[in-house]
C-alpha cells in the first residue's frame, strides 16, 4: 500500500527549501494566530519547495482571509480545521481551490456531519480531538476507520511518528490516501527534522 505524505506546520524558508529536497506530496502552512506554528508573519514565495502541493490550514476563517492567503502564499488547497459551515467549503471550491475538511475525533467519526460536506470537499482529514486545533502529538484509535463509509479519500493525522508508518500501511484502511505528520518530526515548533522525514518518505 503506497501512501502520500503531507508535512504540516512549516514556515521557515530554509527549512521549507530543505524539505523540498525530500519531495513530500503536500506541505502545510498554518494560518492561525494561536498556533505555535503560525506562518502568518512568514513570507513563503513560490520558488520554495516548488512543485509540491501547498495547503493552507485555517481555523474558522472568513472567505476573504482564505483568498488573501491563497494569493500571497501560492496555496493550492485550503484545509478547514475548525467548525466551518458547508457554505464556506462551497465558496472556496468556487474560487478554484481544493478543500480538505478536518474532523477531530475520539471514539468515532462524525458520520452525519461528514455527509453534509461530502460533495463539496476533495479530502477529509482525521485528527485527534483535544483542546488544541491540531499539533497535539496525540493519537486516536485508528481502528475506528476500518469501516469507513465514504468514497471521499482522507488523510490520517494525530501523533503519527516514524515507528507508526509501517503499522498504518499494514492496517489497510479503506479510503486512506495520505498521512499528515507534524509535531513528532520537529526540532522546535515550526522547524522540522528533515532527516527524520526522509526516513518516512523511504517507508512510504
Amino acid at each position: 500500500m503506497s501512501l502520500r505524505l503531507k508535512v504540516c506546520g512549516m514556515r521557515e524558508a530554509e527549512n521549507i527549501q530543505a524539505l523540498g529536497e525530500v519531495a513530500p506530496d503536500f506541505i502545510g502552512l498554518i494560518f492561525f494566530s494561536k498556533s505555535p506554528r503560525d506562518a502568518s508573519g512568514f513570507e513563503v514565495d513560490d520558488s520554495l519547495a516548488h512543485g509540491i502541493i501547498r495547503v493552507g490550514v485555517f481555523v474558522n476563517p472568513t472567505l476573504e482571509e482564505v483568498l488573501k492567503r491563497a494569493e500571497s502564499h501560492h496555496l493550492d488547497y485550503i484545509q478547514l480545521h475548525g467548525d466551518e459551515p458547508v457554505s464556506l467549503a462551497q465558496e472556496i471550491k468556487a474560487s478554484d481551490l481544493g478543500v480538505i475538511k478536518v474532523f477531530r475525533v475520539d471514539s468515532e467519526i462524525p458520520v452525519e456531519t461528514m455527509k453534509l460536506f461530502e460533495k463539496d470537499v476533495d479530502f477529509f482529514l482525521f485528527d485527534t480531538r483535544t483542546r488544541l486545533f491540531g499539533g497535539s502529538g496525540v493519537k486516536f484509535d485508528w481502528d475506528i476507520l476500518k469501516n469507513y463509509p465514504f468514497d471521499t479519500p482522507y488523510f490520517l493525522s494525530g501523533g503519527i511518528d516514524l515507528e507508526d508508518v509501517e503499522k498504518i500501511k499494514n492496517m489497510d484502511l479503506p479510503g486512506l490516501i495520505a498521512i499528515d505528520i507534524n509535531s513528532r518530526f520537529e526540532v522546535v515548533p515550526g522547524r522540522k527534522d528533515i532527516e527524520k522525514i526522509k526516513k518516512v518518505k523511504e517507508l512510504l
